[in-house]
């Protein structure tokens, strides 16, 4: 843990400190606006002001801990105040200065921390405003450094005046020598209402001189409407009372020397001297505080962009519904076809385009609903008092109905959806987490199943996320403990029956249920985030096992590898190919990458790019399973293929299908004229093997010639003499030898 450097004019520091008397009491209410605009403004559970003594730092107001002090070696505030600006610690586990503090690594409290100096009217820095969360945050920018420097200016106000209010109980001469240098108008009066000190501050703010106003009444400032009211007080006081308005601070109108009423936040003291009771009386303008609150307030409950309320209002007025007495119905929304017009528009028509579904939004309910944006094109609707599963079902149709209108956009027609989750309160969550989770479930549902319409929240769907979030768990154990196995399937060339490659396949053998079959575990891995991790291991181990059988027996060996759609996605395909490549010194000739339909169908343009350059740098590329789906002639033409695969239904169907029959001389006849090579999958019988040699179909794979085995079976279970490979009985040692390397 690194020390905080020292301070210049430290001993200064410390007597501008004193002067706050902070190890007496602070009043906390003065500070918790403050305190409570920054935890939501900033979203964090933890905000604090502190002040910095020699040995301790003090917290004097807080919102989020109990905490009074700590030492001021171990604390951040104490590095904060060293600073001119601002200290950002995104994740102080990673940061040298404050990774082993113990208020790091103990119990954990600080892992983001934000600290601003407070400073003194002389400019020294007496102690911070600071945010902290447990959890990292990744960035802190300009305008948030703005706003907390907004709120940091609020706090000092508020420590002025306590300031100048325990210099007035030391008398009239130290309130008066501190109150001259003051930032603040300060104003003292006697009894008899005559004003007896009108410091520089107070001749800015409200325009008239010292010497204009010491000995005239301090009805001078008072608006006329007001005076009868401040009359009275001072009677009051006059006859023995306390006045009211004593060591509190209170908002009310003053009167400038051009006639104009402002208003002023007022901290009123008294004491007494020889003469008796005498008023201190603390003054500042309030105009731009109030124009800058009414900001941050906006900022901190309401969306910038819609101006409608955000998701901590949201949350507040879910919370708000009375324990449970109250029904409601939750809607969540989410647009549908909203990333196209960005893309295709660009970001502004995007925001006018959100701008116009608020608007939609809005009349679509009742004036005591909350239409809320919670971000992106993501949007909720409260309704109070619906507990009806139908009635929210009818407010979800009109809505969608609503935002599904066209969108005229400087001469553009936009067009989009919104599909939509309800769940109602409180059988589908008493706390606004648990409402908000399980209309966020229902949305999902409303997704899948064709998006522009609504899906209501059922238990079903929480088992069914609890289960997927299981699996995911379970996949990821799998990965990290190996268990998962590439099995490997001969490709033969029918000509001669030579062994020219084999298509790596992904087993899995679980510890409890043994050896599962594909159809067990890969729907249900592909689209697991786990899958681009597993897909980029099997490319290297296949690529790896690849070059041992080139060198040791089958020099043109060729490895097929099938890939998940994830891997197109993460936009690093064609390094992870590179790089498998060069590991295992494989020439990309070796390497033939399979894809699927389902694949080209959803990524269509994002998985052209990379493909092409893999196969420009000598990679193939084959479609598997063609002729099974929605596959056009068109996607012939554009993708980078060199190969086509003949689905197995195809193969086993041929010998008492014509039809069968007719789609295999199709594919080959598609394949002869693209320049395509043709292998057949499935092949069982002889008679499939015989029929696809006579129709010119060049490489087949299947039971026939070999089920997917282990790559230390692969050599032993085929026999290779029978496929012309030479050197038989070097082949066991050979065998051998790529298990030492590779297994």
């Amino acid at each position: 843990m690194l020390s905080a450097p020292g301070l210049a004019h430290e001993e200064l520091r410390l007597k501008a400190v004193a002067e706050y008397e902070p190890q007496n009491a602070f009043e906390e209410a003065p500070y918790t606006p403050i305190l409570n605009m920054a935890r939501e403004l900033f979203n964090v559970p933890t905000a604090f002001v502190s002040l910095l003594e020699r040995h301790e730092q003090i917290f004097v107001a807080r919102r989020g801990f109990a905490l009074c002090s700590t030492d001021r070696e171990i604390s951040f505030c104490a590095h904060a105040v060293a600073q001119d600006d601002t200290l950002v610690v995104l994740d102080a586990s990673l940061d040298p200065r404050f990774h082993d503090n113990p208020l790091v690594t103990g119990d954990p409290w600080i892992r983001f921390y934000v600290g601003t100096p407070l400073r003194s009217p002389t400019g020294l820095a007496v102690g911070t405003l600071c945010i902290v969360d447990v959890s990292p945050h990744n960035s802190f920018g300009d305008v948030k450094h703005s706003q907390l420097r907004h709120l940091a200016a609020m706090v000092v106000e508020r420590m002025e005046v306590r300031r100048l209010l325990l210099a007035s109980q030391a008398g009239q001469r130290r309130f008066e020598n501190i109150a001259a240098t003051s930032p603040d108008s300060i104003v003292c009066a006697g009894a008899d209402n005559v004003i007896t000190f009108w410091n520089h501050a107070a001749e800015r703010m409200f325009g008239h001189s010292r010497q204009e106003v010491v000995g005239q009444s301090l009805e001078l400032i008072v608006p006329t409407r007001m005076r009868d009211g401040h009359n009275r007080g001072l009677k009051r006081v006059a006859g023995g009372a306390s006045p009211r308005l004593v060591g509190q601070i209170v908002e009310l109108n003053a009167q400038h020397a051009d006639g104009h009423e402002f208003p002023i936040e007022l901290s009123l003291s008294m004491w007494q001297e020889e003469n008796g009771a005498n008023f201190g009386a603390i003054l500042r303008d309030i105009t731009d505080r109030r124009i800058k609150e009414e900001q941050l307030f906006r900022l901190a409950h309401h969306d910038p962009l819609t101006e409608l309320p955000n998701r901590s209002v949201l949350h507040r007025r879910v919370e708000q519904l009375n324990g449970g007495v109250e029904s409601a119905a939750l809607l969540a929304i989410d647009l549908d076809g909203f990333k196209s017009v960005n893309d295709d528009l660009g970001h502004a028509a995007g925001d006018a385009v959100l701008r116009e579904i608020s608007r939609r939004l809005i009349t679509c309910v009742r004036s005591t609903d909350t239409v809320a944006r919670l971000g992106g094109d993501e949007f909720a609707i409260l309704l109070p008092g619906v507990g009806d599963a139908h009635q929210a079902g009818d407010v979800a149709q009109s809505t969608i109905q609503a935002l599904s209108q066209p969108i005229e956009l400087n001469g553009e027609t936009v067009t989009v959806g919104a599909s939509v989750g309800i769940a109602l309160y409180v059988q589908d969550g008493s706390s606004s987490d648990e409402l908000l989770s399980s209309a966020d479930l229902a949305l999902y549902e409303a997704k899948n199943h064709g998006r522009h319409c609504y899906r209501h929240y059922s238990p079903a769907l929480r088992q069914a996320t609890d289960r997927a979030r299981a699996y995911d768990t379970e996949l990821r154990r799998a990965y990290e403990d190996g268990e998962f196995e590439v099995f490997y399937q001969p490709q033969i060339r029918l000509s001669d029956s030579m062994l020219v490659g084999a298509e790596a396949l992904l087993r899995w053998r679980h510890p409890r249920d043994g050896l599962l079959s594909p159809a067990a575990f890969l729907p249900g891995l592909e689209n697991r985030p786990i899958s681009t991790e597993v897909g980029q291991w099997v490319l290297q181990q296949a690529c790896l096992q690849a070059a041992c059988w080139r060198e040791v027996g089958v020099p043109e060996f060729r490895m097929g590898v099938n890939l998940f759609s994830s891997q197109f996605r993460t936009g690093n395909l064609v390094a992870s190919v590179r790089t498998a490549l060069q590991r295992a010194n494989l020439p990309p000739s070796a390497l033939e990458l399979e894809i699927t339909e389902n694949i080209m169908l959803r990524h269509d343009q994002g998985i052209i790019s990379p493909l092409c350059k893999l196969r420009d740098e000598g990679v193939q590329v084959a479609f598997d399973d063609y002729g099974t789906g929605y596959a056009s002639l068109s996607m012939l033409k554009r993708f980078p293929l060199t190969r086509l695969k003949i689905d197995k239904s195809f193969v086993q169907g041929m010998c008492s299908s014509r039809q069968d029959a007719a789609v295999i001389r199709a594919v080959l006849l598609l394949g002869n004229a693209f320049g395509f090579s043709v292998i057949a999958e499935g092949v069982e019988t002889e008679e499939q093997a015989n029929r696809l040699r006579r129709k010119g179909c060049e490489e087949v794979q299947g039971y026939l010639f070999g089920r997917p085995m282990p790559a230390s079976d692969f050599a032993a279970h085929f026999g290779f003499r029978s496929f012309g490979v030479p050197g038989l009985d070097h082949f066991g040692d050979a065998v051998k030898h790529a298990e030492r390397l590779f297994l």
